[in-house]
């Protein structure tokens, strides 16, 4: 089977939903072939997807071109021998280091004057591929053909890491568990308010549920805001952020009764791993990227400025989030929870 490159989003969420292309160009009764070029906040993601031969983790920063590091990593999968690469972000920095590698076909969309980097360049269209998961699956087929639906993405959690944690945070205990994810890397427009999210940690605590709080380093204000929102419910809640790493994180999701996440990568990993999610979606829209899983619920409100995309809102009411009720979303909660 040819070797593939992938050139993975820098997003973690957008890494998530490349899943379902990895899986339809993976031969099952071969030995992997498939490598995949990715910053190193996304490799866990990658870590836990199945038939993947090698992840090759880049240096290169968000908007950093620094063009000697980009030599250097072309000239290093030169020697791999890569019959085609998928380039999934839309910028001209990522058909790079493929072109520069010399790998014969260069797959991807039209952006950002990659006429010369890109030789198999396909035109997007955005009404017919609503979805970026379905943008991702159909460069898996021939120019101007349409594919399947590619299937929904999955990532298989690693069981012992997760036991292995919840041992070492000291996490065992009665009653289902109930992960709040408060953080969104984009921008506060996709984030809940923290007083909604204790107003929600309080309703699960009082109906027997152990809440986890889950996020990266990044998420400390937001963390920090809910627990200070908290009051006496902060003694039943355990805060894990900054505490795990990603991948971690992702394993430690499925042993959620349910996961209550901002549009961000945290709900992508939580709909990948089958969690049971109720998912809040606000500045952004859950036609680009919903999460696909059978078990997941979307929480939204109907307002003429939503989506706006933006990382702040714009108008400065921020009502898509704030009109988001807290009683809304712990119904939609409580009804995944095995409770009586």
């Amino acid at each position: 089977m040819d070797r593939t490159l992938i050139v993975a989003p820098s997003w973690v969420g957008d890494a998530i939903l490349a899943e379902p292309l990895l899986a339809m160009l993976r031969e099952p009764y071969e030995d992997p072939s498939i490598d995949v070029l990715a910053p190193p906040w996304c490799a866990p993601v990658f870590r836990r997807m199945r038939g993947i031969r090698r992840i090759i983790e880049h240096p290169l920063a968000h908007g950093r071109f620094d063009l000697r590091a980009r030599r250097r990593i072309a000239a290093e999968l030169r020697r791999e021998g890569y019959a085609r690469a998928f380039v999934l972000p839309m910028s001209w920095k990522s058909a790079l280091i493929p072109f520069l590698a010399r790998i014969p076909r260069r797959i991807g969309y039209k952006g950002e004057a990659r006429y010369v980097l890109l030789n198999d360049l396909r035109s997007l269209d955005r009404k017919a591929l609503p979805r970026l998961v379905d943008r991702f699956g159909a460069l898996a087929g021939p120019p101007g053909t349409r594919v399947p639906m590619p299937p929904a993405p999955v990532l298989v959690p690693d069981t012992a890491n997760r036991d292995a944690a919840i041992r070492a945070l000291r996490l065992r205990g009665e009653g289902p568990v109930a992960i709040l994810c408060p953080g969104a890397e984009f921008g506060p427009a996709k984030r809940w308010p923290p007083t909604h999210f204790a107003d929600l940690a309080r309703r699960l605590i009082e109906v027997g549920a152990r809440v986890w709080i889950l996020g990266s380093p990044n998420d400390r204000l937001a963390t920090d805001a809910l627990i200070a929102a908290a009051g006496d419910s902060v003694r039943h809640m355990r805060d894990l952020t900054g505490k795990t790493d990603l991948g971690t994180a992702i394993d430690l999701m499925s042993a959620a009764a349910v996961v209550v996440a901002n549009d961000s990568g945290l709900m992508h990993a939580a709909a990948a791993v089958g969690a049971p999610l109720v998912a809040l979606f606000g500045s952004s829209s859950p036609v680009y990227t919903p999460p696909l899983s059978p078990v997941a619920r979307v929480a939204r409100i109907e307002i003429e400025c939503s989506p706006c995309f933006k990382r702040e809102c714009p108008l400065g009411h921020f009502r898509c989030m704030r009109e988001l009720s807290p009683e809304l979303v712990y119904n939609l909660a409580r009804s995944t929870m095995p409770i009586s």
